[in-house]
């Protein structure tokens, strides 16, 4: 059986009685949390307890990646993008530790703290439990502190875990997630290109919680900087006697009109007699205080011990959790009936300082506590469970503070009588009062409160006397003091703003972020940047420092807990709730520049948008490994690649190659291709890379339908190992891509290519293009040397300078002739050797690049033009010959070009240094390898162009054929 507990601690030693004996302890996975086994009665038998413990939340809700990463995509795709609970590093050796222990056991007790958290931590320990052992039995341990009656009775009571305070929890947490995460990366990265000098290495979080919280102080801080005081004025009237002086204050205590209150004053200095026109007497009680809950504790130790919140609960849950106080996250203020007070408070009989008082309350009746109006159902209020007088420093303070806090409320009122005393002069009323504290009673154990007598003398109805002093006095009005920690408190416990247990966590936030800072009196004043954070928000329209939003949601978690909403309903509503907020927040972006530039100075110029916020991730199709979404991304040094979203998990990935220039998502989506939806690319390539019939923007499917753009950018579609061969011809639905790639190496386009493929795994498709230069042809005594275009054999050298490519071996002209070169490790690929010569591919005709297409026109080109020998351009005229003039690697080179002007001309073009063979009918057949008429269909000619139909693509073969 499992006994776990948040915090890290457990519960399983008592000296009182042997009904839990330890058999012994050993260690688990992690040397922080020891396990315990022991034997105990339970379910009416003996059983063995094995009892260890968690740190906190064993699971963490996180972005699945790449979201993890801040420059990865756009921040508004952090509402829609999928989060997974996974067990963090840290706590790994935790969840070993709990899935060896489980397989021994048939039931699991989940003893963790009884709040939303706890219950949430619970959950998560029974799902790695139940991940090993699905059929495990589970129940769930209920207390309020750690003693031994509240344990037994735990154990005599169990009861289910509740799913629903669970859910609210997940509900809260991947909220927080991805509301933080978006508005803090928008924040961050905008910001610190708009004040690089000030806020480079600044963080600037946003939170629903930290957010309202710092709005309360700069809201304070606004009130008083608009303060405008105003001058008011009163009459003051004093009477002298043996013990003091007795003040009486102007019945209508202030007026604004510096001249009515004159009048006034000087109707009374006629005749400054006073005479006594009521005197009555009444009992006044003190309230004792009502019991402690969480933020009434952190309130007052914070105003009385000046011990700030966050330190109060780290102090709260160590005497909690040593034994000395009851749980010290609790929301109730009424003690429950069943609760033995007087046992309580007769332990606290033994100390010297506050013993005799705790007797007195026993001798007197015992213990009858005020109620308060609240109560979570689950925690009674705070108070000692065990006498200690061991402790030091703050600890000392802080358990004294909640014994004598539990005395107080234990004891009774403190009973004084009050007298009021009115006179009258000149028709104006003034009244005294004086207090006469007749039992102190709480006060004598709570110095926490102060209440004092006020001595008046004797006056009885009707008498006169004469004032010691009728005066008129000025003053002005003031303006409201800065926050202090206590008043911010109570400000988030008022508009629902986090919980009991996330108060003092949120203003910590705050502090850190240095949002805020405190004065030398301890009170909140904010900084630069927490004021223009928050003008630069409620400038926009949301005024997201407001408490509304995040106390809509506190109150729906609430509504989840009690069953009344539904878990997934919350969550959609309020993620596009936030949402619309964050995309018209990012629209008003500037708005917040203005603000921040007030404190900061001049806002640098940005470049638009889409440079300071990552462009959101679009999906192109689902991965054929891992059902992910791909997308398309660019290379670090230029180019365009398909990538699976389940990076570095999947490697899946297709990569196009250089002469794509730009690539993009076309809104079609293809009929074919599976799984739906796969959208057609549309493509821009380099000119002279691809067949003169087809265009340099077109758009097609990269799925494996397309014959044409396959063959173009040599996307290799492997089969499954499981297919028959009869389909091995078939053209697969889907491509596949080598996973054994190096991303990191896959960057260099040289040579890459596809691995076989692992026995019934699916590959994805890796584009490895090559040179689409003809293949070297081979010997004609059918060795493999290698000929160049001039019919040589090519030399074969090796690469000596510096670089990356040293000691890599290559071919070229052997006469220097002609410009042939090729890397050894690039010969023809299919079947391994060079081509005969028979069948190698010639240089292309004239006007043809060498891939196909059309060659470009050299820029700067020009000078004296002459006939291109027996070269004829595409108009049938003979070319003329230009050298290029523009500095380059072609300086100096001439060419063949049409003789038209620019504007007229065909596009002829053929350098004059190249040796070009005669282009016969085989040679073109064999160039239908990568681009075959016979195998277009209707609709994949009309995915070239709305121009280009069979029967001008076939004319445009035939031209190309008898050229």
């Amino acid at each position: 059986m499992y006994k776990a507990r948040q915090d890290g601690f457990v519960f399983c030693k008592t000296t009182e009685t042997q009904e839990f004996s330890f058999s012994f302890q050993r260690e688990g996975f992690s040397k922080f949390n020891k396990i315990y086994e022991y034997d105990y009665q339970m379910f009416g038998q003996t059983v063995t307890m094995v009892m260890t413990s968690v740190s906190g939340h064993l699971l963490a809700h996180e972005f699945r990646m790449p979201f993890r990463k801040w420059h990865s995509c756009n921040p508004l795709a952090l509402f829609d993008a999928e989060i997974e609970k996974y067990c963090p590093e840290n706590y790994l050796d935790i969840k070993k530790t709990l899935e060896r222990e489980i397989r021994q056991c048939q039931a699991l007790v989940i003893w963790t703290d009884c709040d939303r958290e706890g219950e949430n931590i619970g959950f998560e320990i029974i799902h790695v439990c139940k991940a090993v052992k699905p059929d495990l039995q589970v129940f769930r341990a209920r207390f309020s502190e750690i003693t031994l009656h509240a344990v037994r009775s735990a154990c005599e009571n169990l009861t289910q875990p509740d799913q629903r305070t669970s859910d609210a929890v997940d509900v809260r947490q991947e909220l927080d997630l991805r509301i933080g995460a978006a508005f803090t990366r928008f924040q961050t990265l905008r910001l610190r290109k708009i004040f690089p000098d000030i806020l480079a290495d600044q963080l600037i979080s946003y939170g629903s919680c930290q957010f309202p919280t710092l709005g309360f102080v700069v809201e304070r801080f606004k009130a008083i900087q608009a303060f405008v005081p105003e001058a008011f004025y009163k009459i003051k009237v004093t009477h002298d006697h043996e013990d003091g002086s007795v003040l009486f204050n102007w019945k209508r205590n202030r007026l604004f009109n510096h001249t009515a209150c004159l009048v006034l004053y000087q109707m009374c200095m006629e005749d400054p007699v006073a005479t006594v026109v009521e005197v009555a007497s009444k009992p006044k009680s003190k309230w004792r205080p009502l019991p402690l809950d969480t933020v009434e504790l952190e309130k007052l130790a914070s105003r009385k011990l000046k011990i700030n919140a966050k330190e109060t609960m780290t102090i709260a849950e160590k005497l909690y959790t040593k034994g000395f106080i009851s749980y010290p996250r609790t929301e109730t203020n009424i003690f429950p009936k069943e609760l033995n007070l007087s046992a309580l408070v007769q332990q606290q009989t033994q100390d010297p300082n506050w013993g005799a008082f705790a007797q007195r309350i026993l001798d007197q009746g015992g213990p009858t506590p005020r109620s308060g109006t609240k109560s979570d159902q689950a925690h009674p209020p705070i108070h000692p469970t065990k006498y200690t007088a061991n402790l030091q420093g703050n600890e000392q303070r802080l358990y004294e503070f909640i014994v004598r806090h539990f005395l107080a409320c234990c004891s009774q009122d403190a009973k004084g009588q009050e007298t009021t005393v009115e006179i009258d002069i000149a028709n104006e009323r003034f009244i005294a009062q004086g207090l006469m504290i007749l039992a102190r009673n709480y006060l004598e154990v709570y110095p926490y409160d102060k209440w004092s007598d006020k001595v008046i003398p004797v006056y009885q109805k009707g008498s006169r006397f004469q004032p010691t002093t009728v005066e008129m006095v000025d003053g002005e009005t003031s303006p409201p003091l800065l926050l202090t920690e206590a008043d911010l408190i109570a400000l988030m416990e008022k508009h629902g703003i986090g919980t009991d247990a996330t108060h003092a966590e949120h203003i910590e936030t705050i502090k850190t972020r240095m949002y805020v800072g405190l004065t030398a009196d301890q009170r909140f004043l904010p900084g630069h940047l927490g004021m223009g954070l928050v003008e630069g928000y409620d400038s926009m329209g949301y005024e997201m420092s407001k408490p509304d939003l995040r106390a809509e949601l506190e109150a729906d978690l609430k509504l989840i807990c009690e069953g009344k909403k539904d878990k997934s309903v919350v969550l959609q509503q309020q993620v596009q709730k936030y949402k619309e907020v964050f995309i018209e927040a990012v629209a008003r972006a500037n708005k917040l520049d203005e603000a921040l530039a007030q404190y900061f100075g001049e806002a640098a110029e940005i470049p638009e948008q889409d440079e300071v916020y990552p462009a959101m991730p679009v999906s192109v199709r689902k991965c054929p490994q891992c059902n992910n979404d791909m997308v398309l991304k660019t290379r670090k040094n230029g180019g365009f690649y398909l990538s699976c979203m389940g990076y570095p998990a999947c490697k899946t990935a297709v990569w196009f190659p250089d002469f794509v220039l730009d690539v993009t998502r076309d809104e079609s989506i293809c009929d074919v291709c599976k799984p739906h939806p796969v959208h057609r690319l549309k493509f821009k390539f380099k000119r002279g890379s691809v067949p003169p019939v087809m265009p340099l923007e077109f758009v097609g499917c990269i799925g494996g339908c397309d014959e044409m753009l396959r063959e173009l950018l040599d996307l290799k579609y492997l089969h499954r190992p499981s297919q028959p061969a009869s389909s091995a011809t078939q053209p697969p639905q889907h491509p596949q891509a080598n996973h054994s790639l190096n991303r990191a190496g896959s960057e260099n386009r040289q040579g890459r290519g596809t691995t076989n493929p692992a026995r019934g795994h699916l590959l994805s498709v890796i584009s490895s293009r090559t040179s689409r230069d003809a293949a070297p042809a081979a010997a004609e005594d059918g060795s493999d040397a290698v000929v160049c275009n001039c019919g040589s054999e090519a030399l074969l050298l090796t690469v000596r300078k510096d670089g990356p490519n040293r000691g890599r071996r290559f071919y070229k002209c052997g006469s220097g002739s002609c410009n042939f070169f090729l890397w050894a490790d690039e010969q023809a690929e299919d079947g391994g050797a060079a081509a005969p010569r028979g069948s190698a591919f010639p240089q292309p005709a004239a006007g043809r690049a060498p891939g196909g297409g059309r060659a470009p026109e050299p820029a700067g080109s020009g000078g004296g033009a002459e006939p291109g020998g027996a070269a004829v351009c595409r108009c049938d005229q003979p070319a003329v010959t230009r050298t290029v003039h523009k500095d380059g690697p072609n300086k100096g080179r001439q060419f063949h070009t049409c003789p038209k002007p620019r504007e007229q001309q065909c596009g002829f073009f053929q350098w004059a240094d190249e040796n070009v063979a005669p282009v016969n009918l085989t040679i073109c057949l064999s160039m239908t390898h990568w681009i075959n008429p016979s195998t277009l269909s209707n609709s994949l000619i009309g995915n070239l162009s709305s121009q280009i139909t069979v029967p001008s693509f076939v004319r445009a073969v035939t031209d190309l054929v008898w050229s």
